[in-house]
Formats: C-alpha cells, sequence, structure tokens
C-alpha cells in the first residue's frame, strides 16, 4: 500500500489549495479515505473522510463550509480543496486508508501573509 499527497504549500489567509492523494497497492474503490492534519505537540485531527463509492463525505466541523473531500476512483485519488484558507489550517497534512490503517507521508500547507 502506496499514499502520495502533493499540493500543499505556502498560502495568504483567504486562499485556496487542493490537495491530492495518490494510491496504490490496494483496490482503492472498495476503501474509504480521510484525510488528517497535524501541528507540532498536537493530535493528529479528523479533517474529512469520503465514502468508498464518493457520494457520502464528512467533514470536521473546524472546516465545514471551506474544505471539500472528493475522490476519483477512476485516478485512484483523493483530493481535498480548501478554501478560504486561515492561519490556524497552517498544518501537515496526511491521508489515510480508512481511519488511519495506513499512511501517506504528508504535505505541509502554511497559511501565512
Amino acid at each position: 500500500v502506496q499514499l502520495v499527497e502533493s499540493g500543499g504549500g505556502l498560502v495568504q489567509p483567504g486562499g485556496s489549495l487542493r490537495l491530492s492523494c495518490a494510491a496504490s497497492g490496494f483496490t482503492f474503490s472498495s476503501y474509504y479515505m480521510s484525510w488528517y492534519r497535524q501541528t507540532p505537540g498536537k493530535e493528529r485531527e479528523l479533517v474529512a473522510f469520503v465514502c468508498s463509492a464518493g457520494g457520502t463525505t464528512t467533514t470536521a466541523d473546524s472546516v465545514k463550509g471551506r474544505f471539500t473531500i472528493s475522490r476519483d476512483n477512476a485516478k485512484n485519488t483523493v483530493y481535498l480543496q480548501m478554501n478560504n484558507l486561515k492561519p490556524e489550517d497552517t498544518a501537515m497534512y496526511y491521508c489515510a486508508r480508512r481511519m488511519g490503517d495506513y499512511w501517506g507521508q504528508g504535505t505541509q500547507v502554511t497559511v501565512s501573509s
């Protein structure tokens, strides 16, 4: 199993980023997928997850209305569209299979002016 995140970077408050997570080594369309984030000294926080078919999603209250999770099963990829970013969204973002039986290496998102 391999999960490879990309798309992080430095963005100004109010800006947008789209994170991608390319999956391989398993039947992607059979598993729900999650995005988490973590800042130093804090526990990893569940941001959003999407069911295997993509029709059902859940996002944390802290990002509701700003972040959208989606997936493309033909491309074995899960996305996290992040809009209206705030400094408190600064974190390392991780893709996970299910609720974390496998993890990616993470991609850093920094929101700062």
